[in-house]
């Protein structure tokens, strides 16, 4: 195994492919839950656990159920179902153990099931470690780890935002720039900030 190669998809999910920051995936969550921090960090481990797992479940069925039976083009449903299933089981657990943290995340914790960050990890992986339907070598775990440092990126963007946020509430702001406005100026402000991660080399 390359440890290069895990140290490049580690700093390249978090900073330089930040998948809110660079790509603008899973917005609604981010526009929406960032307002304070708590929330913004449950969220952020809630998206965390939800890419890691679904990277390792959907690498599985892919590598032995859609490659074998020649049903790629199902890729897309089986994804979302996984996906579904653990936001499903991620939103019971949060709805027993904290009600006040069930109320704070509102409409957005169901909203990971369509979440495009989280498909897209998904996708990205069925993409870039299989060539052709061939298996590239240590695939499974670069998946793994492109889906849990892509959930720790969006849990780092959560985190500035949200700080941010409540910053921003201590101070006057113009009212029509107030709550929504002004978070889509400081989530492009914070993307100019991260195109800066471009020029790392690996």
């Amino acid at each position: 195994m390359d440890i290069g190669k895990f140290m490049s998809i580690m700093i390249s999910m978090v900073f330089i492919n930040n998948f809110i920051l660079s790509k603008f995936l899973g917005l609604c969550s981010f526009i929406g839950v960032s307002k304070e921090t708590k929330p913004a960090v449950s969220m952020g481990l809630a998206v965390t656990f939800v890419t890691t797992m679904s990277s390792i479940i959907t690498w599985l069925i892919y590598r032995w159920l859609l490659i074998p039976f020649n049903v790629t083009y199902l890729r897309t449903i089986c994804f979302i179902l996984v996906i579904a299933s653990f936001v499903q089981f991620i939103e019971m657990v949060v709805r027993k153990t904290s009600p006040a943290l069930y109320k704070a995340f509102g409409i957005y914790l169901p909203l990971i099931t369509v979440n495009c960050a989280v498909l897209g990890v998904a996708v990205l992986n069925s993409e870039v470690f299989f060539d052709n339907g061939r298996v590239l070598p240590a695939s499974f775990w670069m998946s793994a780890l492109q889906g849990f440092f892509a959930g720790i990126g969006y849990l780092v963007a959560m985190l500035l935002m949200s700080g941010i946020r409540e910053r921003l509430e201590f101070i006057e702001v113009p009212r029509a720039l107030k709550d929504v406005p002004l978070a889509f100026i400081i989530a492009s402000l914070m993307s100019l900030a991260f195109m800066g991660f471009n020029g790392l080399k690996f």
